[in-house]
């Protein structure tokens, strides 16, 4: 079983930047990719951005350009520099990972909002 804790987020005017990081502690050698999801009210929990073992990324098309994912050497901390930030960008973020065997855990979640 793999724990999350997450920290960072909080509230944050247009075109700032926030900065967030997820801790992974127990069987991190089994861990295949760590990653972010965000959920908006009313919407579905969707992909912000995703880092494997190797090193491949994955983001989604809305932050692209704007979101970096970055990770330790031991695969246990991600973090997700989050810049030029939108009003739709608010939401609560998740960090969620998958093992080699396909089984998943997720953070208990942080709020992100963005607003004047």
């Amino acid at each position: 079983q793999v724990q999350l804790v997450e920290s960072g987020g909080g509230l944050e005017q247009p075109g700032g930047s926030l900065r967030l990081s997820c801790a992974a502690s127990g069987r991190i050698f089994s861990l295949y990719t760590l990653g972010w999801y965000r959920q908006a009210p009313g919407k579905q929990r969707e992909l912000v951005a995703e880092v494997t073992r190797s090193d491949s990324t994955t983001y989604a098309d809305s932050v692209k350009g704007r979101f970096t994912i970055s990770r330790d050497n031991a695969f246990s901390i991600i973090n997700l520099q989050m810049n030029s930030l939108k009003p739709e960008d608010t939401a609560v973020y998740y960090c969620r990972c998958r093992t080699y065997g396909m089984e998943e855990s997720w953070g208990q979640g942080t709020q992100v909002t963005v607003s004047s």
